[in-house]
């Protein structure tokens, strides 16, 4: 038997956060009666969600990378005309569906990642696995060692402190200057509130790597490509090391 959230995270339904929140909110039932977080199915059982039974799908283990474009949102929901990142990736017919490892803001560019695993991509997004992200960064304002430190040390936004993990100062070019920092969480528009935080205006940010994965510079903006076995082993193993 596999618990509940493990089984609709393995049928693609989303990340086993997503999958629990959806039991939180009585919207999956087990044989017509309302879930409990917890609760365990086995193949006998009759999962729902809003009405729609849950398969169980058996696939092959896939992760992709999409080189994101700036101006895409990072959702399933779509607001007005906007393009969402779902519409650049292979369609999975009767697979399960892609699940996002992560989120970019609208206005930032670079590396996702993607997985048909929902147990796969829980694991990737929680905190304890300290999956470190890489991002280049063009931004204008005084810069100096007191506000490296600032942002090495953390700073206190919205009750919560932002911190870099690291950060090379790269080429100044007139106003702007170029910077790759690197953190160990993926709060929303945390690179951004950081550098606000200082003073320093954002210009433009791309994601560059998430954990052992780099973005290919040949990869051109909204196309994907696939991990290799190889390279979803790295990934698996990363965070636990």
């Amino acid at each position: 038997m596999l618990r509940l959230q493990k089984f609709l995270a393995q049928s693609g339904l989303g990340s086993r956060r997503y999958c629990e929140k959806l039991i939180k909110d009585r919207k999956i039932t087990i044989n017509g009666s309302i879930a409990l977080l917890g609760a365990k199915v086995s193949e006998d059982d009759e999962v729902s969600y809003e009405g729609k039974r849950i398969i169980l799908k058996v696939s092959e283990l896939k992760v992709i990378m999409l080189n994101k474009p700036p101006g895409v949102l990072s959702s399933r929901k779509r607001e007005k005309k906007i393009e969402i990142v779902f519409d650049f990736l292979p369609k999975t017919n009767d697979e399960p569906e892609w699940i996002a490892v992560g989120r970019l803001d609208i206005n930032t560019s670079g590396l996702m990642l993607f997985t048909n695993d929902g147990t796969l991509a829980h694991q990737l997004m929680h905190p304890s696995y300290q999956i470190d992200r890489e991002y280049l960064v063009r931004a204008r304002g005084h810069f100096d060692e007191r506000i490296r430190q600032n942002m090495l040390s953390g700073v206190k936004i919205e009750d919560q402190i932002y911190k870099f993990s690291d950060i090379v100062i790269g080429e100044k070019k007139s106003s702007n200057q170029w910077f790759t920092v690197c953190m160990l969480t993926g709060k929303n528009r945390e690179v951004r509130k950081i550098f606000q935080s200082q003073d320093l205006q954002v210009s433009r940010l791309k994601r560059v790597r998430i954990g052992p994965i780099f973005l290919p510079s040949t990869l051109k903006e909204g196309t994907y490509l696939h991990l290799t076995e190889s390279q979803i082993e790295q990934l698996k193993k990363y965070g636990k090391q």
